[in-house]
């Protein structure tokens, strides 16, 4: 660890933490944290080469690789933002300890899965999970996905019904318009999308942090939002820029969105600014009689970091509730 000298200059030292350029990371801190949780709970990192394009990083307990015994298999599918073990370490652990096969990928240009591809798309993300699991032997099992893995997680639904049991779609406009980013935008204050959802200044993250998250901190130093940025925004910046031109969803003005065979799920944050309350209204209507909605209150994009154990439950029970057609 490097200390900083007493004599180095006060208004040197104060750039150095405005840029994030101190050795000492609270995020990376925590992200050690966050590995050691998972590997506590029995999982480790692995990485599979699922063709001789793309690679994919993901989180499983040796159990759930190496079992012969059935288990019930759950993938969770993360957004956009830092890669999966930052958005769904307490889900992993909580649903793990009750008796699933829990497989957590990171998607590709996330925690080192990579693509020599060209396609950018979700739809191409949905692919790349499927040939994952299908690789791993896992040929039945439900999904998680929240906000842009929740539209990964539809068109898994949507192309594999008889290999996905059933979806949760979380925190995601599946359903969203054109003018839902133009509405986005103006929320944040900010000109282009990747200057929300890809923040390069600490300015972008407050405003980000403030549309996603209902309690919020008071206030976030400078230093530490760029310790956020450097740490969880910067890698593979270009090719997630490519990623959000290439989504397929939300490319006009009219919701073209099939019903899913599947019992489907969908929970919200109460308050939620990225993609607000009135969408999941809309996006259950949509997929039809076997879509349910469960809406979180004092929580906003991420309910399942705000307030893990009502999200864990609400999903636990779903999951575990006999078919409506059984």
């Amino acid at each position: 660890m490097n200390h900083h000298s007493p004599n180095t200059p006060k208004k040197e030292r104060k750039e150095k933490m405005a840029s994030g350029g101190w050795c000492l990371s609270i995020v990376s801190l925590y992200g050690r944290y966050l590995h050691r949780s998972l590997s506590a709970a029995g999982f480790s990192l692995q990485k599979t080469d699922i063709d001789d394009q793309t690679t994919l990083h993901y989180w499983a307990t040796q159990k759930s690789l190496n079992s012969s015994e059935p288990k019930p298999a759950l993938v969770l599918i993360h957004g956009f933002g830092p890669e999966a073990k930052w958005q769904w370490r307490q889900q992993a652990v909580f649903f793990a300890a009750r008796g699933f096969a829990v497989y957590v990928p990171n998607l590709v240009f996330f925690g080192g899965s990579a693509t020599t591809s060209e396609d950018r798309s979700e739809v191409f993300q949905a692919v790349s999970v499927g040939k994952l699991l299908h690789k791993l032997g896992v040929m039945r099992y439900s999904v998680v996905g929240t906000s842009y893995g929740g539209m990964v997680a539809y068109h898994m639904g949507a192309m594999w019904p008889e290999r996905v049991e059933k979806v949760v779609i979380a925190s995601s406009g599946v359903n969203m318009r054109v003018r839902d980013n133009v509405d986005l935008l103006n929320r944040a204050n900010a000109h282009k999308i990747e200057e929300l959802l890809l923040p390069a200044k600490a300015a972008q993250l407050r405003a980000l942090l403030g549309l996603a998250v209902y309690r919020r901190a008071y206030y976030m130093p400078d230093f530490l939002l760029n310790d956020v940025i450097h740490k969880l925004y910067t890698e593979n910046r270009k090719e997630k820029m490519e990623l959000l031109r290439g989504l397929t969803l939300g490319r006009d003005n009219i919701v073209n969105l099939s019903p899913l065979q599947q019992e489907v799920l969908i929970v919200w944050g109460e308050h939620d600014q990225i993609f607000p309350l009135e969408k999941a209204t809309e996006l259950k209507e949509l997929l039809g009689e076997k879509a349910r909605l469960k809406v979180i209150k004092n929580t906003a994009h991420v309910p399942q970091i705000e307030n893990p154990g009502r999200f864990n439950n609400i999903v636990y029970n779903f999951l575990c509730a006999s078919s409506s057609s059984s």
